[in-house]
């Protein structure tokens, strides 16, 4: 953000249709990060107001008064307040949603008596009218003293008009407030006289946050002590003084709303929204048609998805392969085909998944129904010491952790938000399919009961439970181990029904995809190219002599397809004795009781980087092409150990399922778990945990079915 340009913060209540005016106004010109010490969003970007002129824009968090209860509150609340040191707002665009004025003109009044110039973006004006309510803007303006403006971001109608306010505020064409909202001085007289003493630049209204909050802000002990001295020579009471300011406020704001506002009579008829909420929050029919829009967006990722990550998928094989043709053999080479570009692919691979699931979840969103499904699931969801804004993280892990992770920074309780990020990858992600398809083809018999009811379909919905069961258990037990005192509340705004936006989603799509790519994307290559030396090096020469054993062999061979088996099985013993395959033989012991071998032992080193490389890594030990399915499941089938029992009978098959199940075998999942906690603790304690659990259960199972 460059400091030459001046700041313009951009407040407002939820659901104000603050995001929209955002994306309106820079498009594609903006950057997501955190702000500092928070994992809360900090959305800024850049818009031209002029041909001459450009500002920064920060889009502050969305919060219903100057008296902050949650962190992302805490974040918009010390920028306005100036003791950020990193964000100093110089104008704010303050958005106001018409069919709630009421409401909105109180954050709306401490911001003015906060001395900010400021412009009012007045949003919904649409919904104003269908609900019957007139404003007159001119009055308005004058009852406020701030510039007011009609826009509607959806359709970008006033954008020009407020962008030329905007321009008039930046050159001081319209001074800052000269009167307060409501006679501040008079709530702590004494105590406010004494705090301008110490800071003269602070407005009266200033002052009284000072004397409230000081212990929140950047402040010397000395400061501190004297704001306390303060407080105790003048007997400040912060409640009596912050209920008195509110009773103000409110009585002003009447005052304002009967000059500027007509509206209907409160027995009007039921709008739309309300009729329709009394279907879609239904005590029965609103957890049917709940479970029916969670049903069609899981089954729409997998299948809008299957295409571009096919085609993905397709493009790095058709490069793989290309080079494979072309570079000439060695180390650096094979290291460019599949450590670069094999961990370039496991990177772009879940874009699409990424993109089109924070593509329809904005959709829902921007239609009214998200906030539905938070409140007819929050009942459910504490109980296990979650809330309701859990639950679509949760279902996300369905597609893949590593968006749903991502999507868990709307829940505001710390608490909360992280149990919801501990617990989600037990959720069966698109990656562990291939695991359990094979799994289940080998030893679940392709058994119809009644007809129509598949018995390998009910095995694999019974994976998909167990992951669902053992989520909300471990919730419960993270609940009373994780000491975070902090008060969840559960305040939830139902907006009204409205057409979803494309363009709004498509910028949140590019937005997350980018994310993903440069945060966890970084780790994940260097995952990747860790796993590619441990599977092409072994110790003490042994690859060398491998490799020694079978160039002379295939230089020999008569024919091609004795050529193709040689080098089948170049690849399985070089596997066999690389770091890799020592790391598969050194837990053999240890992974036995579960009923896994060395060679399932590499499967589960080497699926560290994703989950669907299981079946990569079995084809190469069972010297078969990995296309070939049919191939695959015929030698796996054929396997047996030294005193010749099958190897995938269906206590070992069982057992390994519910180990992928419960077991943290995703890189990626880890470091995005990194990224949103800034921390190690947490992806490490969520390893191991999860490593512990999905043993226990796996060792379980293969003693039951033994």
């Amino acid at each position: 953000m460059e400091s030459s340009r001046l700041n313009i913060a951009l407040v407002g209540n939820p659901n104000s249709g603050k995001s929209s005016l955002f994306n309106v106004l820079t498009g594609l010109n903006q950057k997501v990060g955190n702000f500092p010490g928070v994992t809360v969003d900090k959305k800024t970007g850049i818009t031209k107001l002029d041909a001459d002129t450009a500002v920064n824009l920060i889009d502050l968090p969305g919060t219903y008064s100057l008296y902050p209860r949650r962190a992302d509150e805490w974040v918009a609340y010390k920028v306005l307040m100036q003791v950020d040191e990193a964000i100093k707002p110089d104008v704010v665009l303050l958005v106001a949603d018409a069919s709630n004025l009421k409401r909105n003109l109180l954050f709306c009044s401490q911001i003015i008596d906060l001395k900010y110039p400021v412009v009012v973006a007045l949003t919904m004006m649409d919904l104003a009218r269908t609900k019957g309510i007139d404003i007159d803007i001119p009055e308005l303006e004058r009852e406020l003293g701030v510039p007011v403006v009609p826009i509607n971001p959806r359709k970008e109608k006033g954008i020009a008009q407020l962008k030329k306010t905007l321009l008039a505020k930046t050159k001081n064409l319209h001074a800052p407030p000269t009167y307060q909202f409501i006679q501040n001085q008079e709530l702590a007289p004494e105590a406010i006289t004494k705090v301008r003493a110490l800071y003269p630049e602070l407005t009266n209204y200033a002052a009284i946050h000072y004397l409230i909050h000081h212990e929140q802000f950047p402040l010397t002990a000395k400061e501190q002590q004297a704001i306390e001295q303060i407080e105790i020579e003048t007997v400040f009471s912060p409640t009596k003084t912050q209920a008195n300011e509110i009773v103000q406020r409110y009585a002003r704001i009447r005052q304002i709303m009967q000059q500027a506002v007509v509206e209907p009579d409160p027995l009007q008829k039921k709008l739309f929204t309300e009729k329709l909420d009394n279907i879609l929050l239904h005590r029965i029919w609103g957890y049917v048609i709940l479970l029916a829009t969670l049903f069609l967006l899981f089954q729409s990722i997998f299948w809008l998805a299957s295409y571009p990550m096919d085609a993905i998928e397709a493009g790095f094989s058709w490069v793989g392969g290309w080079l494979a043709n072309h570079l000439p053999q060695g180390w650096w080479s094979d290291l460019i085909i599949n450590g670069l570009v094999a961990g370039l692919s496991g990177i772009l691979v879940f874009v699409p998944q990424i993109m089109i699931l924070f593509g329809l979840i904005t959709l829902l969103e921007d239609t009214g129904y998200m906030a539905r499904i938070s409140f007819l699931s929050d009942k459910l969801m504490r109980k296990v010491g979650l809330n309701g804004k859990s639950v679509m993280p949760m279902i996300s892990g369905f597609a893949c952790a590593v968006p749903a992770i991502m999507s868990a920074r709307a829940i505001e309780n710390r608490k909360e938000r992280l149990l919801t990020i501990m617990v989600t990858p037990l959720l069966s992600c698109s990656a562990r399919l291939p695991v359990f398809t094979i799994l289940i083809a080998l030893v679940v018999p392709d058994h119809y009961y009644m007809g129509w009811l598949s018995l390998q379909g009910l095995v694999m919905m019974g994976l998909y439970l167990l992951g669902v069961v053992m989520a909300l258990l471990v919730s419960l037990i993270l609940k009373l181990l994780i000491n975070i005192q902090e008060k969840s509340f559960f305040i939830l705004e139902l907006p009204t029904y409205r057409s979803p936006r494309w363009k709004n989603a498509g910028i949140t799509m590019v937005e997350k995809a980018k994310i993903f790519v440069t945060d966890a994307g970084k780790i994940i290559m260097l995952i990747s190219l860790l796993i590619w030396f441990l599977s092409n090096y072994g110790p003490s020469g042994k690859i060398d002599a491998v490799n020694a054993k079978y160039e002379a062999a295939i230089a020999t061979a008569e024919s091609d397809s004795l050529k193709q088996n040689l080098e089948k099985a170049w690849q399985t013993e070089k596997l066999q004795f690389s770091y890799a395959g020592v790391i598969g033989r050194t837990i053999e012991p240890s992974i036995a009781p579960l009923g896994f071998d060395w060679k399932i032992g590499i499967a589960l080193v080497t699926s560290f980087a994703a989950r669907e490389v299981f079946v990569g890594t079995m084809a190469t030990l069972y010297s078969v092409d990995e296309a070939e399915d049919a191939s695959l499941r015929e030698k796996m089938q054929a396997a047996v150990r030294a005193d010749g029992t099958p190897v995938y009978n269906i206590a070992t098959a069982l057992s390994l399922m519910v180990f992928y199940v419960l077991a943290m075998q995703c890189m990626s999942t880890l470091a995005v778990v990194k990224r949103e906690t800034k921390s190690w603790k947490w992806p490490t304690i969520q390893l191991i945990y999860m490593t512990v659990l999905a043993y226990g259960m796996s060792w379980i199972t293969y003693q039951l079915f033994s």
